[in-house]
């Protein structure tokens, strides 16, 4: 019965990610857009799905994983995290550097570039923590990681949800709940603020 129920987890998983990329795949203005900057929205969109599995795995609540495993599996996904913003915004450059400099100067007039700029430095910022925890205070770093991350996850939503493009809006919405509520609930399990939570298991 609890193998059933971790298949069934996974399924919901793999859905939650997979229906808003097959739809997005689908879209009717795919048709209009260069290829480099298709393969640059689809890298937001992976970029997107990641931040639900990542609070899961840092957990220990992605079905199927123990707690060190996940957060092992954890460390690779936040470099693919990493690289799919990058190639994000390198594409969304190639294609028209005047709009994303103005964007990372905060002089663009559309506001989910404001909160997309925010987030990407705030993934930065977590990921540079995550290079140098072994420098820091377990709880310092700790607390610093998860703010960030708090960040970057409530900075994309909004992002992502402010943007009319190739993602279909239920999907979009449901895949973004769910990094939220997968965000809070590793947030309220891991108890940073109180210095304490689960190492391992």
């Amino acid at each position: 019965m609890r193998g059933f129920r971790t298949t069934l987890a996974v399924l919901g998983v793999v859905c939650a990610i997979a229906i808003p990329l097959a739809l997005a795949a689908r879209s009717p203005l795919l048709a209009w857009r260069e290829p480099i900057y298709i393969v640059a929205g689809f890298a937001g969109i992976v970029a997107l799905a990641l931040l639900l599995t990542q609070p899961l795995l840092a957990a220990g609540h992605f079905p199927g994983l123990r707690l060190f495993t996940g957060r092992r599996v954890h460390r690779v996904t936040g470099v693919v995290l990493v690289l799919a913003v990058l190639i994000h915004v390198i594409g969304l450059w190639i294609t028209s550097p005047p709009d994303v400099i103005d964007v990372l100067l905060f002089r663009s007039p559309t506001p989910f570039s404001v909160w997309g700029v925010i987030a990407m430095w705030a993934l930065f910022g977590a990921a540079g923590l995550a290079l140098v925890r072994r420098r820091l205070r377990l709880r310092v770093w700790r607390l610093g990681h998860t703010v960030l991350v708090v960040v970057v996850v409530i900075g994309s939503v909004v992002h992502a949800m402010l943007i009319e493009g190739t993602m279909e809006t239920i999907s979009k919405a449901a895949l973004c709940l769910l990094a939220l509520a997968g965000t809070a609930k590793a947030v309220a399990d891991l108890r940073v603020w109180a210095g304490r939570g689960r190492v391992n298991r």
